[in-house]
């Protein structure tokens, strides 16, 4: 009986073929900071925000009974490539890969009629 490939070969080297071309996971996000300043406008409704936004990730509100509407968003973009087709082939494997997340934060504040008073927003890339 022949065999082709031990299990053990086969495990080494189908991830080096498969990795040899570069990948790019990104996961976007739905509000930016164009759409904050473009949709959302001090005198629209709660509802209004909502068909713009969506949900708040958090709702306080303050000694006059005015809610503040928090939103957070995290996108996170990984970038990977590998050279493992060059180890198939006798030149020395490398990988390299980056990662970086950026956060979105958007503050709007109502009052006491439910209509937008205040907004303000504050991205950050690390």
């Amino acid at each position: 009986m022949k065999k082709l490939l031990s299990p053990a070969l086969f495990a080494i080297i189908i991830p080096f073929m498969t990795a040899c071309s570069p990948t790019t996971s990104v996961r976007e996000e739905q509000i930016t900071v164009a759409k904050a300043q473009r949709e959302i406008k001090i005198g629209m409704s709660s509802a209004a925000v909502v068909e713009v936004l969506g949900s708040p990730n958090m709702v306080t509100t303050d000694d006059q009974r005015r809610e503040t509407w928090v939103y957070d968003r995290v996108s996170t973009n990984v970038s990977s490539s590998s050279g493992g087709v060059w180890l198939l082939i006798g030149g020395t494997g490398g990988s390299s890969s980056s990662k970086n997340q950026r956060t979105l934060t958007i503050i709007v504040k109502f009052d006491e009629h439910d209509k937008v008073r205040d907004f303000a927003y504050r991205t950050s890339t690390f």
